[in-house]
């Protein structure tokens, strides 16, 4: 994190020095410090600690990783801050071929929230530290891989029309629908917490059906809020269209005449 901190502000304060604040605002830096944050309240809080003994502390731990951290580190990012890396950025998708297509990211994203939530996969990872790390690597890694499709400023595939929709609903339906699963299962799955005393005076169960409510929630609200964007960007975008075209024939009409 000490690293992600440093570098991120050395290349800002480059950028802001010879560009200016159009591609190292005070927002991008919030954005990328936010997401820095994110990652520090899931492994080095309380909320680490509390993780190995409340189920609903290890989904804020899952989530925090899975979509917050990645929303913020990418929205820290520009065009302009990028630039050194850009080419490589887009020399790196294609030689990745499928791995880098939106849907292997769909595809990623859901899978890894499902299969790590198997119970013997799920009950490996609080008992074993090693496991724990891997989990953890896997959320984060599919959490950037997904976001970075919708917004990174550098990437060789835009999705355009309903593409965006199509790409955040399937995936955020069939997480929430593992995070319906988990609120309304008859008895507690995991085996690891019906082992440990009871904290805040909830039992397995209960603590597993606000795991999962928890999930499903936040899958609702970021789904949505992700959805409101992309459709106030579609605006934009078009307007910048129709600008452009616009500028386009005037200049065509004036060398007519």
């Amino acid at each position: 994190m000490i690293v992600l901190v440093a570098g991120y502000l050395r290349r800002w304060l480059k950028v802001r020095r010879t560009s200016g604040p159009r591609g190292a605002g005070w927002v991008q830096l919030s954005a990328w410090l936010g997401g820095v944050l994110c990652i520090a309240i899931a492994l080095i809080s309380p909320i680490d600690t509390l993780a190995d003994q409340v189920f609903a502390m290890h989904m804020v731990q899952h989530v925090l990783l899975l979509d917050f951290a990645p929303i913020l580190l990418i929205a820290g990012l520009s065009k302009v801050l990028l630039r050194p890396v850009a080419r490589t950025v887009l020399d790196l998708e294609r030689a990745l071929g499928p791995i880098a297509h939106p849907a292997f990211a769909v595809v990623f994203y859901v899978g890894m929230m499902w299969l790590w939530h198997i119970p013997v996969l799920y009950d490996a990872a609080l008992e074993h530290s090693a496991v724990h790390v891997l989990e953890h690597t896997f959320f984060l890694s599919a959490g950037l891989l997904y976001w970075w499709h919708l917004l990174s400023p550098v990437r060789g595939r835009h999705l355009t029309g309903l593409a965006p929709v199509v790409y955040m609903v399937s995936t955020k339906v069939f997480v929430g629908m593992l995070g319906i699963f988990l609120t309304f299962a008859p008895t507690s799955i995991y085996s690891f917490y019906e082992k440990r005393p009871e904290v805040w005076g909830l039992h397995a169960s209960d603590d597993q059906a606000l795991a999962g409510a928890i999930m499903a929630i936040e899958q609702s609200i970021v789904m949505g809020v992700a959805l409101a964007y992309l459709f106030v960007r579609a605006l934009g975008e078009a307007d910048r269209a129709q600008e452009r075209e616009d500028r386009y024939l005037d200049a065509a009409e004036g060398g007519t005449n």
